[in-house]
């Protein structure tokens, strides 16, 4: 886990959870394009030299190759900055990995405005957008460090949820008509859509829609609950009113009158851990939304989840 009150950086993250996965799996390799050490793909390459592949500054190669190691039933991480990685890089991705949906994972890093002096030239506003119009193509979008060993942990361990075949569309569960939802739900599973994010789950209905969507969709789908912690009383006013989608039940905004930081945190955590239990009969898991940058409760919230709940399923 990260350490209290240090800011990570996600590519660290990035290059972290590659050495973890690389522990577990002879066949993960990662490709890079000259940009290792800013990447932070050199931290796998430090554990595993030999399955750490320096394309050089050839994206579109570091593509086709990977797409050959995936039909050898390899897993290959390609790393790139985005503007390369999705813009330079996209009828590789288009036809090289996402027609033939093949099972190849795409590190993305220095997104957006965020590699500042480096231009407009290296600033990708785009890959989102660009990712997310390939059929299959899974995006993950962390926010913070613990996320993005969650995301990499999920593409790297989790082969059947993020190979390219599996396409998450959004379940709103306190739809205010919310037999219209699921028959829009129906309808996104007979065009494709393998899975499901729900909103925070905070309230006895949205369990209950969630046992009708389960029940209305079967096992074909793939449904992840949403968790987010709420932390105060105050929060807990903002989600219900300002939130589309999410409502917080008035005993547990009622429940946070008057608390502190460490009193709200410890009761937002036992909230989740109160919502977990019930969605958890009608989900395949959790979807996790960090609330105020708090990665500390977060980590808890998780250690909890696994060892209470999810080792419990197995």
């Amino acid at each position: 886990m990260s350490e209290l009150g240090k800011k990570i950086a996600t590519r660290e993250s990035y290059g972290n959870a590659l050495v973890e996965l690389g522990k577990e799996h002879e066949d993960l390799i990662v490709l890079d394009a000259d940009l290792a050490g800013a990447t932070k793909t050199g931290i796998f390459k430090k554990a595993f030299p030999e399955r750490h592949w320096d394309i050089g500054i050839a994206e579109a190669n570091m593509t086709g190759i990977a797409a050959g190691l995936a039909t050898c039933g390899k897993v290959p991480f390609i790393s790139s900055f985005a503007m390369f990685a999705a813009g330079r890089n996209y009828e590789q991705v288009r036809n090289s990995i996402g027609y033939p949906h093949l099972n190849v994972k795409i590190g993305a890093t220095h997104a957006g405005i965020s590699v500042g002096e480096d231009g407009a030239t290296h600033q990708c506003l785009e890959d989102l957008a660009l990712m997310r119009a390939i059929p299959g193509m899974v995006v993950l979008n962390p926010a913070d460090d613990v996320e993005a060993r969650a995301a990499v942990s999920l593409a790297g361990e989790g082969r059947e949820m993020p190979s390219a075949m599996t396409v998450f569309g959004a379940l709103n569960l306190n739809a205010r008509n919310f037999d219209v939802e699921l028959r829009r739900a129906v309808e996104k599973l007979e065009n494709g859509m393998s899975g499901f994010l729900t909103q925070p789950v905070l309230s006895a209905q949205a369990v209950e829609n969630l046992r009708k969507a389960r029940q209305t969709l079967g096992e074909r789908a793939k449904i992840l609950a949403g968790i987010m912690p709420v932390v105060s009383q105050r929060n807990a006013i903002f989600m219900e009113n300002e939130i589309n989608g999410i409502h917080v039940e008035e005993d547990i905004i009622q429940r946070f009158a008057g608390l502190d930081r460490e009193q709200g945190e410890a009761l937002g955590l036992e909230v989740s851990m109160q919502m977990a239990r019930e969605a958890l009969p009608y989900a395949d898991g959790f979807y996790l939304m960090t609330p105020f940058n708090r990665v500390a409760l977060m980590e808890r919230l998780i250690a909890r989840l696994k060892t209470e709940l999810l080792d419990a399923e197995e």
